[in-house]
């Protein structure tokens, strides 16, 4: 059996292509950092479902995260480890332990992306969109890569950047095709503006 991949359990989704800055404290965490930095590997991100991201009591997380590759750190202001990470593979968990330090590990399946395919004039809107969010001052300092013509990356982007629960993000990871997954995203836009 293969060894075990650190889970992080947050109340949000972590996407392929897509950052997240994380601000760690707890002792289980800043060493599961160090043993991913010695080892050049990540961890992966899971949506906590019930419980607190500290950890304790009853927990329950999404079966389905992604994998968090750290890209830069720093020390914070108020003394804490910052570390930002990016969205790599899908990953479906099974095997779920918890070491005795609390941290979660897993077995780890790593689910591949179907091939992307180009952006088409039916997705002109969901550009317009993109582009017009990006433009928002929340929006600057995310590192997320330009998306090209990319159906895959328009997607998660778009995914990272509306404002969709943790369950429709979830479902968006779910989905294997990045031309529903655009498809989902037009069809829970249209619900809003009716």
């Amino acid at each position: 059996m293969s060894e075990k991949t650190a889970l992080f359990p947050l109340k949000t989704v972590l996407l392929p292509g897509c950052t997240l800055d994380l601000q760690l404290f707890e002792a289980r965490y800043l060493d599961m950092v160090s043993r991913c930095f010695k080892a050049g590997e990540g961890f992966v991100v899971v949506a906590l479902e019930k419980g607190p991201e500290s950890g304790t009591g009853d927990l329950r997380f999404s079966a389905l995260g992604c994998e968090a590759q750290i890209v830069d750190f720093q020390q914070r202001d108020n003394g804490l480890l910052g570390i930002r990470v990016l969205g790599g593979r899908r990953a479906q968990v099974s095997d779920v332990e918890v070491a005795a330090d609390g941290l979660v590990l897993a077995q780890v399946q790593w689910r591949a992306e179907a091939e992307d395919d180009n952006l088409v004039v039916a997705h002109d809107e969901l550009e317009t969109l993109h582009a017009a969010l990006l433009e928002h001052p929340l929006a600057s300092g995310l590192g997320l890569p330009p998306v090209g013509r990319s159906q895959q990356a328009l997607a998660y982007q778009l995914a990272y950047l509306l404002p969709f629960s943790l369950d429709q993000k979830t479902h968006l990871l779910a989905l294997d095709h990045p031309a529903e997954r655009l498809q989902q995203i037009t069809e829970w836009l249209e619900v809003l503006q009716a």
